[in-house]
């Protein structure tokens, strides 16, 4: 087998591919006015992920919905980002992020809770992996700013790893050792085991 094989790294691509689960935000349909009658367009919105801490999203707009949505699909694929959740499948800690005039506060959950998330926050949770979360959109809620807010404050939570390593202590010391067990574990390596 030859390892730089362009047809096995397609097939290989094609699997990868697969395996990501899609959720379509929003279909928007526009409307042009011209001389021989109307001319309408669409633009889509999809969040990609594979349920183990790796979501995209992409906006895609073409004459015809199903256009809109595999170029949607296409461009959240090519823009993905690894998220740190804990051993439980959700968030660290609580957070408050803005992104443009739309505020989102996001909380982990206690076990059995649930996504409850509204709007265009509960499919990035969903396709991301996340089991047990609590969540509020406040200001605008329009779908792309909130999908941005939801992934940019989910890129700036830190690990108790990161952050026992900025104060120079193990995570021990910052936890007790009954907690840091918990913390330690990450998705990846849940899914490992």
């Amino acid at each position: 087998m030859n390892r730089n094989d362009p047809a096995q790294q397609v097939e290989k691509q094609a699997q990868a591919q697969d395996s990501f689960d899609s959720r379509v935000v929003e279909i928007r349909r526009t409307t042009k006015v011209r001389e021989g009658g109307r001319d309408f367009s669409f633009s889509a919105l999809i969040v990609v992920g594979d349920g183990r801490g790796r979501v995209g999203f992409g906006r895609g707009k073409a004459k015809e919905v199903v256009l809109a949505v595999q170029k949607a699909t296409d461009n959240a694929r090519r823009n993905m980002y690894r998220i740190k959740l804990n051993k439980a499948g959700t968030l660290y800690y609580g957070i408050k992020v803005s992104h443009g005039s739309t505020r989102v506060i996001m909380k982990p959950g206690a076990e059995g809770t649930g996504i409850i998330a509204g709007g265009a926050m509960r499919p990035v949770f969903e396709v991301l992996g996340v089991k047990n979360v609590v969540a509020k959109c406040i200001g605008s809620t329009n779908p792309t700013n909130v999908v941005r807010a939801t992934i940019k404050a989910l890129l700036e939570m830190q690990t108790p790893k990161m952050v026992a390593a900025k104060r120079g202590k193990s995570v021990k010391e910052i936890f007790g050792k009954a907690r840091a067990e918990n913390a330690e574990a990450s998705v990846d390596e849940v899914v490992e085991k």
